[in-house]
């Protein structure tokens, strides 16, 4: 199989912009096709972008129209429901030119990534729902909802939690798994609260997590993580108001010592809810006309911050692999040498972190008594125990090398 000059890329999200903009720098002819009608900039709350994400927005030159939008968010402060505060910590180090961590809305991010992908000149096509496709000997042929189709020589799925694409390689892939509470949030406005702006609060509230930060225009900007035991129906949950959503949290914060009351209390629209999923491991990320990057192959929980940067990571290693491999399978297994160790850790870690968002009370207990004393000895003398997370550097330049 010869290398692969063109590639269909579905999904308009995080991962497929990227990749896109990767792909043409690594001179392949890439177009985006989009479940949504028209841009999906309207969509999603907001989210963290981790040192890392924004260093492999750098190697392919996408990084500034992203911190534009964003703002710094240096530090995480982490406090238990009675404002005892557990431990105060770097959210990551800092880029050669001072740069940190941002906190963007997804809105946002998408508008951004949307834009540079049609500033150098690449296609987006709108409406277009996978629904099959077909491997020949010359390529791929895509089929879409609407009837049209189109070939490539190469088929990316960076289609999300649901991936189409995931399922057309393997019909047996495993799906994702219900992480045990539920995400809403908004934005707060005219209100002053202790703390400082672009400083992540997070506390281990006595019914529910709650975070927050201060926006540099005030605006406090906050998400909730009610526990629910068991996965609820999404169309039950969708059917739920925003005021119904408003009295639920009330109730669940009531007796924290925190800013929750007054901060839910003045924001106007709350997000509706959704479910939190991750994706641990899946077994078969390609065969040698398919692929599948970002959440398709690894949806991150968002306790661990760093689904954006993961899928940013997967694409722009995704570009380096086509351009140095010649033989296209040969480039899709060095890929996924080079992805799957990190990012399923990156799972685990996730996974591990919200985990003690739906402690009981004597959970509660002993990570209020331990995690003071944990996070002292694994910051001590200047370390930084997630350095493996942020300090991933990703060389545009250099050879495509297994780890």
């Amino acid at each position: 199989m010869a290398h692969v000059r063109t590639a269909l890329i579905v999904g308009g999200g995080v991962a497929g912009p990227v990749a896109a903009v990767a792909l043409h720098k690594a001179g392949i002819e890439a177009v985006v096709y989009e479940a949504y009608a028209d841009s999906a900039e309207g969509v999603g709350a907001f989210l963290g972008l981790g040192l890392n994400g924004i260093d492999a927005l750098r190697a392919v030159d996408m990084d500034k129209p992203v911190l534009a939008r964003g703002f710094p968010t240096p530090r995480m402060v982490i406090m238990n429901g009675n404002a005892k505060v557990l431990a105060d910590f770097p959210n990551g180090g800092a880029l050669a030119d001072g740069t940190r961590a941002v906190t963007i809305t997804r809105p946002d991010l998408y508008t951004a990534l949307r834009a540079e992908v049609l500033r150098r000149g690449i296609r987006v096509e709108h409406g277009k729902q996978l629904v099959d496709a077909h491997i020949s000997a010359e390529g791929v042929q895509a089929r879409f909802a609407d009837g049209s189709i189109a070939e490539a020589d190469l088929l990316i799925g960076a289609d999300g939690l649901r991936s189409t694409v995931r399922r057309l390689i393997d019909p047996a892939a495993p799906e994702a798994t219900y992480v045990g509470f539920l995400n809403t949030g908004g934005y707060a406005r005219g209100i002053d609260i202790p703390g400082e702006a672009g400083v992540n609060y997070l506390v281990f509230g006595k019914r529910s997590f709650f975070g927050y930060i201060k926006a540099p225009d005030g605006d406090i900007w906050w998400f909730a993580n009610p526990p629910t035991p068991s996965e609820p129906d999404p169309a039950e949950l969708a059917a739920i108001t925003p005021e119904q959503w408003r009295t639920h949290l009330t109730e669940l914060f009531t007796d924290d010592a925190t800013p929750a009351l007054e901060v839910i209390d003045r924001t106007e629209d709350n997000f509706s809810g959704w479910i939190t999923y991750d994706l641990p491991s899946v077994p078969t990320w390609h065969n040698h006309r398919m692929l599948i990057i970002g959440d398709a192959a690894h949806a991150v929980s968002p306790s661990a911050g760093q689904g954006a940067s993961m899928a940013i990571e997967d694409a722009v290693t995704l570009g380096k692999c086509l351009r140095d491999r010649p033989h296209t399978p040969d480039a899709l297994a060095r890929y996924e040498q080079l992805r799957r160790g990190r990012v399923e850790r990156v799972v685990a870690q996730g996974r591990r972190n919200g985990n003690g968002k739906t402690a009981g009370p004597v959970g509660r207990i002993a990570r209020d008594l331990f995690m003071p004393l944990a996070m002292r000895y694994m910051f001590r003398a200047g370390r930084d125990p997630f350095l493996w997370l942020w300090d991933h550097h990703i060389d545009w330049t250099a050879p495509a090398r297994t780890p």
